[in-house]
């Protein structure tokens, strides 16, 4: 099998209003894929169906060539040691230490021996540069540390499918360049696959394999980034170049200004 994800046919709706529209991907083993769009696109919702907090209304998500079962409790808990997780904003347990931090998936998955234990914590935080810090609060470190520690936790399992949602939110360039660059190598260490929810095309496009741009629930273009770069989607070129100006948008659809204001008219 070369996907470790596959997604077919998919819908999903919050009661009246469609987020995803007969999305079909496919995210193959060992590489990084990145998912990126505009606000409101659907993008962490993929993540939520993949991790089974929420059920599609029709279609399939799988991993590793079994379904996602929201509805199985027993089932969804062993599919998710399969995988780990970067949440937006590192959501790490304020009143434990680092080290414990990163213990926490180890307890609660594990059986492992305290001193065993211990050399895994170590061995992942030293992989993210942060072994000297194990002892410290989160808020006795930086954000962009912060966002590291939360990466040596989605990792400690080592989990064949690791995914991020947008892991590259409110950092510096030097953090933004240090998180990037350990989502690939992290990757190709594990021989896992990752799949990036970004809106930072530089550093997305710069440790991904494989695209996917979305667009009011749908995918409107895919391919490396050297053809998204190259692309002529109105879209895509409106994304990768910051314009103001294109299929996006400003004003959110609905009735014209001139008509809630009784003018009539269409502007």
């Amino acid at each position: 099998m070369t996907n470790l994800v596959e997604i077919n046919n998919l819908h999903f709706a919050y009661g009246d209003r469609p987020i995803l529209t007969g999305l079909t991907m496919q995210f193959p083993r060992n590489k990084v894929v990145a998912v990126m769009g505009g606000s409101g696109s659907g993008k962490t919702t993929i993540l939520r169906l993949i991790g089974g907090l929420i059920a599609p209304n029709s279609g399939d998500v799988k991993l590793l060539g079994e379904s996602i079962a929201p509805t199985n409790s027993e089932t969804l808990y062993k599919q998710r040691r399969n995988m780990g997780m970067l949440f937006q904003h590192g959501a790490l347990f304020t009143d434990l230490t680092v080290f414990e931090n990163v213990a926490f998936p180890l307890r609660e998955h594990t059986n492992l021996s305290e001193d065993l234990l211990r050399d895994l914590v170590l061995l992942k935080l030293n992989a993210v540069g942060l072994r000297n810090a194990a002892q410290l609060k989160p808020s006795e470190i930086s954000g962009g540390m912060a966002r590291r520690v939360a990466l040596a936790r989605a990792v400690a399992l080592d989990p064949q499918l690791i995914m991020y949602d947008e892991p590259f939110a409110g950092l510096d360039p030097i953090s933004m360049g240090v998180t990037a660059n350990l989502i690939r190598n992290l990757n190709d260490a594990l021989g896992s696959t990752s799949i990036l929810v970004s809106h930072d095309v530089h550093e997305s496009f710069g440790i991904a394999d494989y695209v996917y741009f979305l667009s009011q629930g749908s995918i409107v273009a895919a391919g490396t980034p050297a053809e998204m770069l190259a692309s002529q989607h109105p879209y895509v070129q409106q994304f990768v170049n910051a314009r103001a100006d294109g299929p996006v948008p400003f004003h959110y659809p609905g009735k014209s200004l001139a008509q809630d204001l009784g003018l009539g008219g269409g502007a």
